[in-house]
């Protein structure tokens, strides 16, 4: 980059170019007590996450929580540490990854894509500081959240925003909030359930374990609860599921809070009791493994139901970096980014790189004007 008089000069010869970022909710750096209190420090933080005025919550989180909670979130991610770090991180760049070896095939002008995490590591400002660097000037922000809630797609909105008011040239903004009822990821989640069956057996019960909100955000008008009924009722219909072979529940509440239920936890331990013998278990909320599938659905509540009389407890998946999943997030990337010069069928790659001579030359002589 040319500075003249001082002045730091636009990068002609570097094609304009379209940003994708990818988020999800983040992760500690490690499985440790300090930096679990970190991460649940930002996470916590949060308005969009906690809706208590501050003067209320900051004795709370201060006083009690974060001198209490960190050291049992750190054993509980430890449980699901792995040699390449925290599962959400690790299955999300390999996300990232396929969706770059997949998405240039199907266009021709220049796209960027970078991950980036609401709370943690990689920042949202990091990412969105290196497509900067990339000369992009059309972003989609793409939060991996099926189900829109303003404490998920809406506290992304709002960090992207944050970092966006601090520069000279805001970029065209697009954001995706939602794709609860997208063909494409009903069809995989069917698919994934299918195959499931297919290697392990069917069970009696099929259980859709979303993760849970207060009750009050949904009265206050947060769509997430009526859209997880839609994704459950979905994938459903697909399956031909009878009444009484299925249920939706929700998981991870915190605090004295009503939340939404049914309690996937209360539900598992009831259907043990009430001599249900095996069940499966989808948490089609989550785009990928982390703490709340590996270690409260995998292991807490597989413990629950079978210590209530179950026999058979088996969780599926996350849909993670499988093929059909990385082809959905694909179209949905290029559906939502349709009229962006990078993604049109007559993008000419030298007729812009000859536009951009042309420009760097006028710029040059003008540069004694300044």
């Amino acid at each position: 980059m040319t500075t003249y008089s001082g002045i730091t000069d636009y990068p002609h010869q570097q094609p304009a170019a379209t940003g994708i970022l990818l988020t999800n909710l983040g992760t500690p750096d490690a499985p440790t007590t300090a930096a679990v209190r970190k991460y649940l420090a930002e996470f916590l933080s949060d308005p969009r996450v906690i809706e208590l005025p501050r003067l209320l919550w900051w004795p709370i989180l201060h006083g009690i929580i974060l001198r209490t909670r960190p050291q049992r979130s750190a054993h509980a991610y430890q449980k699901i540490w792995t040699d390449k770090g925290s599962p959400l991180l690790d299955i999300s760049r390999r996300q990232l990854q396929a969706i770059q070896k997949q998405l240039p095939s199907q266009l021709k002008g220049p796209v960027r894509i970078e991950l980036a995490m609401r709370y943690g590591n990689p920042s949202i400002k990091h990412g969105l500081e290196k497509l900067r660097q990339a000369n992009v000037q059309r972003l989609l922000v793409f939060p991996l959240y099926p189900q829109y809630s303003a404490a998920s797609t809406g506290t992304t909105f709002d960090a992207v925003a944050a970092v966006l008011k601090t520069w000279r040239w805001v970029p065209e903004l697009r954001l995706l909030n939602l794709y609860h009822d997208d063909v494409g990821y009903i069809e995989t989640l069917v698919s994934s359930i299918r195959d499931h069956w297919a290697g392990k057996g069917r069970s009696d019960r099929l259980l859709f374990s979303f993760h849970g909100l207060p009750q009050q955000y949904f009265l206050a008008g947060d769509p997430y609860f009526c859209q997880c009924q839609k994704t459950a009722r979905l994938v459903v219909e697909q399956l031909q599921l009878a009444d009484g072979q299925w249920q939706i529940a929700f998981q991870s509440r915190f605090g004295f809070q009503k939340w939404l239920q049914p309690y996937t936890d209360k539900t598992l331990k009831a259907w043990g009791k009430q001599g249900i013998k095996s069940v499966d278990v989808i948490c089609p909320g989550f785009s990928a493994d982390c703490l709340e599938t590996l270690e409260e659905i995998q292991l807490q509540n597989r413990d629950f139901f079978l210590n209530s009389g179950g026999t058979k407890y088996s969780y599926i998946p996350a849909l993670n970096d499988q093929p059909a999943h990385i082809d959905v997030l694909t179209k949905l990337i290029i559906r939502n980014c349709q009229g962006w010069p990078e993604f049109a069928p007559d993008y000419d790659t030298d007729a812009i790189r000859a536009k951009l001579q042309q420009q760097e030359q006028r710029a040059i002589a003008m540069k004694n004007t300044l």
